[in-house]
């Protein structure tokens, strides 16, 4: 009987002791460098939001936090890698476009967004922007729908991979106006960008962060933007849906780590993005580049989260694309 007693105390001890290790190793958070998972090389979207933020992170939290390029798969290699890592706050994914549609669009994913990842906060959501090369013969909306409609699969869509957002904005455009490109898909948008700017391509629905330094050194031809309002970066650059109504598109971007990551480094996490945030030259910086800054709880951004798979399914059906 005592034996009994006594096993039972010492179980009970050491959950308690558990119990208590928790919110101290929340407290000491971080405690040695962290690995942002990004999933596209260098000179995207991603990459330069993951390094912005991460920048102020490192330097608010007192560790680095270290931008871990994982490219290929549609993206989907460096989310699955972060989905199976352990869930303690030292590896996080930069959440974006691709994690929306992916979910609809690849058949046979080993993960899914919305149940293996825990939302820590929204940082910004951004136009995509339509692009043109500096010596392609399109100065206007009209004019590339024109000249597209004229020369059916000639036009040469370049895009950060197949299921981005970059890709869907393209898609949807086709599927609006009814002229027909070829899809040339890259693994990440600065190797899609370097060739569309040395003409190998013809144009790209690109995420304006990344392509508004090449649009205002005149290197890109930018014909529209793909919100439903012009954006105040871009303020001479009209909206698609002023030549194609209803067409909207964005791209959105944020942090989750895996399920089960302890709630107060969460916590901990979302209340350093949202100061992030909240700091005037992180303003000013994300508004040169076109994107207003999101914020929120954690379950704001989940919300998030689940409206751009739902909505993307929509996209990717009408579509008719698919990947095995």
């Amino acid at each position: 009987m005592r034996t009994m007693i006594s096993r039972a105390f010492g179980g009970l001890v050491a959950a308690l002791l558990v119990a208590a290790a928790v919110p101290a190793l929340a407290a000491g958070y971080p405690e040695r460098p962290v690995h942002w998972i990004v999933t596209y090389p260098p000179g995207g979207t991603t990459d330069l939001l993951a390094r912005l933020i991460g920048q102020y992170l490192s330097e608010h939290l007192g560790q680095t936090f270290i931008v871990e390029n994982r490219a290929g798969g549609g993206n989907n290699i460096g989310t699955e890698y972060a989905a199976r890592a352990a869930a303690d706050g030292y590896t996080l994914l930069l959440v974006n476009p691709a994690n929306g549609i992916n979910q609809t669009l690849y058949k046979h994913l080993k993960f899914d967004i919305l149940k293996d990842f825990a939302p820590v906060a929204g940082i910004t959501r951004v136009p995509n922007v339509m692009e043109v090369t500096a010596a392609f013969p399109a100065k206007t909306i009209p004019e590339f729908i024109a000249y597209a409609k004229a020369h059916p699969g000639k036009v040469n869509m370049a895009s950060s991979g197949t299921g981005t957002s970059v890709h869907m904005s393209g898609e949807l455009f086709m599927a609006m106006t009814g002229v027909k490109m070829a899809h040339v898909p890259y693994r990440g948008a600065g190797p899609a960008l370097t060739d569309l700017v040395a003409g190998t391509t013809d144009v790209m629905f690109d995420n304006m962060p990344s392509s508004i330094g090449f649009i205002r050194a005149g290197k890109l031809r930018a014909l529209g933007v793909t919100t439903d309002k012009r954006s105040a970066a871009l303020p001479d650059v009209p909206a698609i849906a002023e030549v194609v109504p209803g067409y909207e598109a964005s791209a959105w971007f944020g942090m989750a780590v895996p399920k089960g990551t302890p709630a107060d480094v969460i916590d901990k996490l979302n209340k350093a993005v949202n100061e992030a945030l909240k700091d005037p030259k992180m303003i000013a910086r994300l508004a040169e580049l076109g994107g207003t800054p999101m914020g929120g709880t954690p379950a704001d951004f989940g919300n998030v989260m689940a409206s751009e798979v739902a909505k993307w399914k929509k996209v990717v059906e009408f579509s008719g694309a698919t990947v095995e």
